[in-house]
């Protein structure tokens, strides 16, 4: 599927790419019906490739939000357009709901998994929270106008810990990353009274035991993508939908989506919990009796 896709090589080469993907037309309900039908019932790879050529222009959107991070658009683009392939392969088209609404999650998905690892916040992304606050800490600095580089001011972190729910010591580093550099001569209030410097304490970890945490976590994260493995497709979409997505969806939605009740896709929900929980748990005692031997 992806032999024929338009490449976008570089940030100059945007407009061209975007007037490029254009050119593919959009779909209607029913010709998507049938192409998807073709796809999943006849292997057809042309069919699955207007399927999603289709959607090229909404992997675009979906990236240009992700633009902040510092990363090659081109990559992030390259990145998305690999989760709605995923997501073409996995439609159904007898569930009754449009591809653009299935595929935004595994375009999300696929384009969030690159920045984390591209950004080596292993530590800072393995928890739901860590996660959200990676993703949403600069539109929670918009929403109380801190634009002013460097570290944020004491009441502003309280601010965002509390607007995101998570802890102030995760808000101070996840804003130092993303923010880069500042110099600890700046003066912490305009009026010149004070530097930063003057706030900072010396608890930093160990070299040693930075390794040690690092190893940990990347440890924790490949037991979590190994014990997803454990899932059937509408178990897994349900869990990252819930569980892993940036704004989750409401059990509302995913009833719609599945055809259920929403209280068929709670417990599915909970049934997958339960079971990621037992494979993460066999694949962190396995790792750590591999690292033992």
């Amino acid at each position: 599927m992806a032999s024929a896709l338009p490449v976008l090589a570089n940030e100059g080469g945007l407009s061209r790419y975007l007037d490029e993907i254009r050119r593919f037309p959009m779909l209607e309900p029913r010709e998507e019906y049938m192409l998807a039908k073709s796809w999943r019932e006849h292997g057809d790879r042309e069919a699955a490739h207007k399927l999603v050529t289709s959607h090229l222009r909404l992997v675009a959107k979906i990236a240009m939000g992700y633009r902040g991070y510092g990363l090659p658009i081109g990559e992030v683009v390259s990145e998305g357009n690999v989760g709605l392939m995923q997501a073409v392969k996995r439609f159904e088209p007898e569930k009754g709901f449009r591809l653009a609404t299935y595929a935004m999650w595994w375009i999300k998905a696929a384009i969030q998994e690159y920045i984390l690892r591209s950004w080596s916040l292993v530590k800072m992304g393995t928890t739901a929270n860590q996660k959200k606050l990676f993703f949403n800490l600069r539109k929670a600095k918009s929403r109380i106008s801190a634009f002013e580089d460097g570290d944020l001011r004491p009441d502003q972190v309280e601010q965002i810990a509390t607007q995101l729910g998570v802890n102030e010591q995760d808000v101070v580093e996840m804003n130092r990353r993303l923010g880069g550099d500042t110099s600890l001569n700046a003066p912490l209030r305009e009026e010149g009274e004070g530097e930063w410097q003057d706030w900072l304490v010396d608890d930093s970890a160990s070299q040693e035991q930075l390794l040690v945490a690092e190893e940990e976590g990347q440890n924790r994260l490949s037991a979590l993508r190994n014990a997803l493995s454990v899932l059937n497709p509408r178990e897994r979409r349900i869990f990252e939908a819930r569980r892993l997505a940036e704004d989750p969806m409401t059990l509302e939605d995913l009833s719609t989506e599945f055809g259920v009740s929403r209280e068929r896709v709670r417990q599915i929900e909970v049934r997958a919990f339960e079971k990621v929980q037992e494979a993460v748990k066999k694949n962190l005692a396995r790792i750590e009796s591999t690292a033992e031997a």
